[in-house]
């Protein structure tokens, strides 16, 4: 079907009304999670071709994490879409006061290629959970996914609710031309900006996530052999492919030899001595993005990897030592199996080379000094993250997940995702029987006093 009429024929269905009605919305979530449950096999099958992720991954970081943010919504849907009370200002006597939540209309919903299930249908769920009518576009670059959730979708939405636009660049460029009421993208910052130059012509709200370059610190306080554990986890997950993943290690002078050990023996630990020939190991989503992280390589010190398959387009977790805050790798975000080591000697400095950069999207800070961990979370602006962990606070449907700054803006997960995609009406309800004449023509002293009085 023709975009331009696919808007039309949603908008025209989200003005009969019926998207608004709870109990529309209880069911339409609950065909999505049947739908989930009954065709898991066929997306950890697509999971598999596009990016050669194990079932153990795809149900982890994928089918399985949007499985529970569906059923913690269902769960929680009918207490968030009370009208929530406020109380009344003694001026405004006799009143009612309260917030009344409504869903945007018809929103679009533009999702990225490196955790293609779960990036599409978590800001699918807030849409459908707040009353809209929504337009996906899954990536072109995981083109078994999209296709296998435009048959899924398919099979539980009629198009003029909920609809799938598979294609690549044309069909973004497209749906960007036409007037939503909200969109919600995540990807990269240069389609960031597009998006929200469009969406400004419209003036359209929009949801930015995005992603830059997240920083590990570890001070010499750590728990070494755990954090090393929980570091190359969170790094080469994916195949280092997340928007929140460890872009790079500021590591203490003092441990650093210690730390990159350790690293190394989780490394092996976890994936073999020889990385490419693990079944758990996942690949490069494209050629270009495969070079595109080589190339990264060429120059550095490796202390661990540095090498490729280029058949199967699988790049072995890489550790570079020595690295310049000038190196081409600490330039934009890797988005590769690939972690540079950088050092500092006080914390002081870490703070300050940090705060030298775009805000990033996640910080993750290891750490057994409570008066460290206090500095660096009131001192650096991130989006989100962890104390000693990493990439785990995306993981829970009670906390929003966003960025700030270049990072992205506007958060989701839970209830803020159905606030994301709500409008919130903000009523007063006046009563007839008393009606305060102090606001009234002409004013006068006694007016004034009382005015006064009323508003301290």
């Amino acid at each position: 079907m023709e975009i331009k009429k696919l808007v039309e024929r949603q908008r025209a269905f989200f003005m009969e009304n019926k998207t608004k009605d709870l109990r529309f919305r209880l069911q339409a979530l609950k065909r999505l999670e049947e739908a989930l449950v009954q065709h898991e096999g066929e997306l950890a099958k697509a999971l598999k071709e596009d990016l050669n992720k194990s079932p153990m991954e795809s149900y982890m970081t994928e089918v399985g994490m949007t499985l529970s943010e569906l059923r913690y919504v269902r769960r929680n849907l009918a207490k968030w879409d009370k009208d929530e009370h406020v109380p009344s200002p003694l001026a405004q006597f006799h009143a009612k006061s309260f917030i009344k939540r409504e869903p945007y209309g018809v929103v679009l919903v533009m999702a990225p290629w490196n955790y293609p299930v779960m990036l599409s249908l978590e800001p699918l769920i807030g849409a459908i959970a707040a009353g809209n009518c929504c337009i996906l576009k899954p990536s072109a670059y995981a083109p078994a996914v999209s296709k296998a959730l435009s048959q899924l979708i398919r099979d539980i939405f009629p198009p003029r609710y909920v609809a799938v636009v598979e294609g690549g660049r044309a069909e973004n460029t497209e749906l960007l031309e036409q007037r939503f009421d909200y969109i919600f993208f995540t990807g990269g910052v240069t389609v960031g900006r597009l998006v929200m130059e469009k969406a400004a012509k419209n003036l359209t709200p929009v949801t930015l996530e995005l992603g830059g370059k997240s920083p590990c610190i570890v001070d010499e306080t750590a728990s070494l052999n755990l954090a090393a554990k929980r570091l190359v986890f969170g790094k080469f997950l994916n195949s280092g492919q997340t928007c929140v993943a460890p872009d790079y290690l500021l590591i203490q002078e003092s441990v650093k030899e210690e730390f990159i050990k350790l690293i190394q023996k989780w490394i092996h630990k976890m994936l073999g001595e020889n990385p490419l020939e693990s079944p758990d190991y996942p690949k490069m989503i494209t050629r270009k993005h495969y070079d595109r992280v080589r190339g990264l390589i060429d120059g550095q010190q490796v202390a661990e990897g540095g090498y490729g398959n280029q058949e199967t387009l699988q790049i072995a977790p890489t550790i570079l030592d020595n690295v310049s805050w000038e190196a081409p790798v600490m330039q934009e975000e890797i988005f590769g199996p690939v972690l540079p080591v950088l050092t500092f000697s006080t914390l002081d400095e870490a703070i300050a080379r940090v705060k030298e950069r775009e805000k990033p999207l996640a910080l993750y800070f290891f750490t057994n000094s409570s008066a460290n961990e206090r500095r660096v979370l009131e001192e650096i602006s991130f989006g989100g993250g962890c104390i000693n962990d990493t990439i785990i606070h995306l993981a829970t449907s009670r906390m929003g997940f966003g960025g700030v700054g270049n990072s992205g803006m506007g958060s989701y997960h839970g209830k803020r995702s159905y606030d994301t995609f709500s409008h919130e009406k903000s009523i007063v309800k006046k009563y007839n029987w008393f009606d305060l004449p102090i606001r009234y023509y002409p004013y006068n002293k006694v007016k004034e006093k009382m005015l006064r009085t009323f508003l301290r």
